[in-house]
């Protein structure tokens, strides 16, 4: 009977990260649920005492993060999003809509505003938290009159010179029939075109999940930065794996594989600089999260703002060209 007792018991399935995060937070939960309740100046010792170790393991589950892992913290529905970046970090923001050509995509967020003061221009992806929004936002996932609009938004930018803030949040550009239509494609490889050559700072920050083209048409610029539990591919690990393997479920050795990571990013390049987080992730303290972006992008604007604008361009072209470049160093 024992033996059979063991074997249940190692046939049974490991609590996946995900499944821990939720314990976790279950537990904390629990303890401030527990900490109005009690009265006694021994029972709230009693309380501190946990909610400590609670915080402990907390600590130590972020800490020991896998690509997988990060990635469902980076598309976690509380996290912040361009607008709770604009309200927390920019004052006067004044929103632009449409593309002058066809509609208004309410992926995609451009507008003018200020930053410390100085005028900027905005752009950025913009989700939904519950379902309406969603549905509205269209999950994040641009048409190609999102990528004219901030195009649009960056061009007058450039005419007035107003720096360019962008931030990148989307799974990638809607892949609908409509979309390819009124030529996804040609909008995507515009932006990217038109970026290289703006002729203003340009500071880009993946604040979630940065997928395919979808991100990088509003992503070249002068210094990319990524927040620490983001991250950034040519495709989710979902989508890979239904490539390679024919199964989405092995999503998580895809994302290993594909070093999308904030860390993987930044020692192949593809990155400036990482942008730490708050303890647990963004999502659990926006105005937290806003801090550690306002000190880089304070410092790197500052930077940016007294170079001249033909090295800015120059810097900026080889940046992008050196990216995907691969020597294979043999020794006789």
């Amino acid at each position: 009977m024992r033996t059979k007792e063991k074997e249940k018991e190692k046939a049974k399935p490991e609590k996946q990260p995900i499944d821990r995060r939720k314990e976790i937070e279950r537990l904390e939960k629990d303890v401030e649920e527990l900490r109005h309740l009690a009265g006694e100046a021994e029972s709230d010792t009693e309380l501190e005492r946990i909610r400590q170790q609670v915080a402990e393991l907390r600590r130590d589950f972020y800490t020991h993060l896998g690509p997988w892992q990060r990635a469902q913290i980076a598309r976690h529905q509380q996290r912040p999003y361009t607008l709770d970046y604009v309200n927390l970090l920019f004052t006067d923001f004044m929103e632009l809509h449409g593309d002058r050509g066809y509609a208004d995509d309410k992926a995609i967020i451009a507008g003018l505003a200020k930053y410390r003061g100085r005028p900027v221009a905005i752009i950025g992806h913009q989700k939904g938290r519950d379902t309406k929004q969603r549905l509205v936002r269209n999950f994040g996932q641009p048409k190609p009159e999102g990528y004219r609009k901030g195009l649009r938004v960056m061009q007058l930018a450039a005419k007035f010179g107003r720096p360019i803030f962008t931030f990148v949040d989307t799974q990638g550009a809607y892949p609908g029939m409509d979309a390819e239509e009124r030529g996804q494609g040609e909008a995507i490889a515009r932006n990217l075109r038109e970026m290289a050559r703006l002729p203003v700072p340009i500071i880009v920050t993946v604040t979630g999940e940065g997928g395919s083209g979808g991100a990088l048409a509003i992503a070249v610029g002068d210094k990319v930065n990524i927040l620490e539990n983001s991250f950034y591919s040519v495709i989710s690990p979902e989508g890979c794996a239904s490539i390679i393997w024919r199964d989405s479920a092995k999503a998580e050795t895809a994302a290993a594989a594909m070093k999308i990571t904030a860390k993987d990013l930044k020692g192949l390049g593809i990155v400036d600089e990482i942008v730490p987080e708050p303890e647990g992730g963004a999502h659990t303290d926006h105005e937290a999260a806003a801090r550690f972006l306002d000190d880089v992008l304070d410092r790197q604007l500052v930077a940016l703002t007294n170079q001249p604008i033909r090295e800015l361009l120059d810097a900026r072209y080889e940046k992008f060209r050196k990216m995907g470049q691969f020597f294979d160093v043999r020794s006789d």
